[in-house]
């Protein structure tokens, strides 16, 4: 019997090519897997899963695999840009401020 993974296809995708381009990136500064696994204090079976973007492989891995590529500021600032975020936010605030009336003594 098959059993169905809880993850979305898009997110199972999103972490394959996470995975993809973190490999790409240890692959254009000619670092090696075991260098990359040493920095990021993990083994290099573990990082072998990272770049095959492994669901269930713990986010905190992925983030010390790309510090240790270098690339942390780029995690840092994912969310940055959350323009349907900010335009519902907007939506909510009000189209004006009424400021109380004094109480007469």
């Amino acid at each position: 019997m098959r059993t169905l993974s809880p993850l979305p296809i898009p997110v199972k995708k999103a972490l394959k090519e996470l995975g993809q381009d973190i490999r790409k990136a240890r692959l254009r500064r000619r670092i090696t897997m075991e260098l990359v696994a040493e920095r990021a204090c993990i083994s290099r079976t573990t990082l072998t899963k990272v770049e095959k973007g492994d669901p269930a492989v713990a986010l905190g891995i992925y983030a010390a695999v790309i510090f240790a590529l270098g690339l942390i500021s780029r995690l840092t600032h994912l969310l940055e840009k959350d323009e349907l975020g900010e335009s519902l936010e907007e939506e909510r605030l009000p189209k004006r401020i009424r400021h109380p009336k004094p109480k007469n003594p």
